[in-house]
């Protein structure tokens, strides 16, 4: 049996029509590519408990949820939070997350923010991400034999960890899936 996927785009700006989701459409390829079939693509705003609903839906009917945005370090974004409630769990502070993000912005040659730190704090047991092209660290959450991956809504971050990371912990978790490959031509 294929493994199910679905893929929720977190931000108000996707829902305001000021933002095309350009993700959703890259990350199915890229489903497609492992044997994961994506069954369901949704957005949702930057509410707490609309994305935590989300979750808890896509959970009841998937085996790998993607979510991308919501990881930055502002008010509005609310992924992180909203993980740990539809799962359960607390947040907890990572203290190596958050010298990977001091090292990015030192690179940078910019000075971080206090709400920077935020970033540091990911669901309790998660799998953290590390981010080297951007200061969003992501996660993956393995709950009752089913994963919630997070990504950056930021395209090049999105796709640069999607390709490095998360492409790779899904080929061995799914190692034993058939799939079709296509080609356009």
């Amino acid at each position: 049996n294929k493994p199910i996927g679905e893929i929720i785009a977190i931000g108000s700006e996707l829902l305001s029509g000021c933002i095309v989701d350009t993700n959703s459409s890259y990350i199915s390829q890229i489903f497609s590519g492992i044997g994961i079939e994506v069954r369901h693509i949704s957005s949702v705003g930057d509410d707490e408990i609309d994305i935590s609903k989300s979750i808890q839906m896509a959970l009841s009917r998937s085996d790998v949820v993607l979510t991308t945005g919501g990881l930055g370090p502002t008010v509005d974004d609310k992924t992180r939070l909203s993980i740990a409630d539809a799962v359960k769990c607390p947040l907890v502070f990572q203290e190596d997350l958050l010298q990977q993000i001091k090292e990015r912005f030192k690179q940078w040659d910019r000075e971080m923010s206090e709400n920077n730190v935020q970033q540091s704090y990911i669901p309790q047991g998660a799998i953290p991400i590390e981010n080297p092209v951007g200061t969003a660290p992501s996660f993956i959450v393995e709950h009752e034999e089913k994963c919630i991956i997070c990504l950056p809504g930021v395209p090049r971050e999105m796709k640069y960890l999607l390709n490095h990371s998360v492409s790779t912990y899904l080929k061995k978790k799914y190692s034993s899936v058939d799939f079709i490959k296509t080609r356009v031509l």
